[in-house]
């Protein structure tokens, strides 16, 4: 089990995973605008692969704060903030529960907190604001959500630790 950078190749089987997650929810938003988010991404977007095949994904793209991806259009703009958002992450069915999306969700958190990122945010979905909470991040009921989240998402966001860049780490030695 490894995590890595999504490739060219990923996307099929990522689009499928997605499919899999949000289809009861009727949330999906398809391979094309998973892609465009990857593409105004800061290179934080990335796969677990098990045995060579990805099972769970993340994207994640820098995004104001309070404020997030409409899931009905494709990402046009790449923004320059110190807040990266959480836009995505999906676990295949068969390897829920086995604490991936925290591996997932703690190494974002890592490579973001390396990259300078000050604050994460994300939308929680579907009853998962527990989940969220349970790793960090606080609710923000009065922050607007565009509907395509559907009714019961709520935006929420959580302070990163800051790590040494690797020339402040070698400064200090």
């Amino acid at each position: 089990m490894r995590i890595r950078g999504i490739t060219e190749a990923d996307w099929p089987r990522l689009a499928a995973l997605e499919s899999e997650a949000y289809a009861d929810l009727s949330l999906a938003e398809g391979e094309e605008l998973l892609r465009s988010r990857a593409r105004a991404s800061a290179g934080t977007c990335f796969v677990l692969d098990v045995d060579g095949r990805p099972e769970a994904y993340v994207l994640a793209l820098p995004y104001p704060p309070f404020r997030c991806p409409d899931p009905a259009r494709p990402e046009r703009t790449v923004h320059h903030t110190t807040n990266l958002h959480l836009h995505d992450l999906v676990v295949s069915a068969p390897l829920r529960r086995r604490g991936l999306g925290t591996r997932l969700a703690h190494h974002l958190a890592h490579v973001a907190s390396t990259r300078g990122f000050a604050t994460m945010s994300l939308v929680a979905l579907a009853g998962k604001e527990a989940f969220w909470q349970a790793n960090g991040y606080h609710p923000h009921h009065a922050a607007p959500v565009p509907p395509g989240y559907g009714s019961d998402a709520v935006y929420m966001t959580a302070p990163l630790a800051t790590a040494p860049r690797p020339h402040q780490a070698r400064e200090a030695v």
